[in-house]
């Protein structure tokens, strides 16, 4: 078998998901899309487009999930 300098692709392609919310939650989606054109002078459109930057955010900053993820990754 060829040894090839590059490895296999990761698979990025976006995967679609389908999500209830609580209604709360979507009206605080909404506001907060609000909030973030008001402040970033963006209009947000689609406050939905949102949640996959949130989501990012909340486990790029969740310790524990990270300390939890490395441990499972090196054992």
């Amino acid at each position: 078998m060829t040894k090839l300098k590059l490895s296999a692709i990761p698979d990025d392609r976006p995967v679609k998901i389908a999500i209830e919310l609580p209604a709360a939650v979507h009206r605080d989606l909404v506001a907060y899309a609000e909030v973030l054109g008001r402040e970033t002078g963006q209009s947000i459109a689609d406050p939905t487009k949102l949640i996959a930057p949130m989501l990012a955010r909340f486990m790029m900053t969740d310790r524990a999930f990270s300390r939890a993820r490395r441990n499972t990754k090196s054992g």
